[in-house]
């Protein structure tokens, strides 16, 4: 039987497990929940998943992904 786990990499070097998967170019809040435009306001804090490898180990699969912050003018695109 194998298992995966699903990590999410801050920029500031945190990493945090996460339940469920994302997709390129997802959007998360700081505690790592995926939002879903439109959203609230440009004055929160926003990362966007850059970029997803995957490890494999004996028993495991380890889904990295890594996130970049999105600065207030990027998400007016979305607001």
């Amino acid at each position: 039987m194998r298992y995966e786990t699903l990590l999410i990499h801050y920029p500031e070097g945190d990493t945090v497990e996460i339940e469920a998967p994302l997709a390129f170019g997802d959007l998360v809040d700081v505690s790592g929940r995926r939002l879903s435009p439109p959203l609230p306001t440009i004055r929160m804090i926003v990362f966007r998943v850059r970029s997803i490898t995957t490890e494999q180990e004996r028993n495991r699969d380890v889904r990295n992904f890594y996130l970049e912050q999105v600065f207030p003018d990027e998400l007016r695109d979305y607001v």
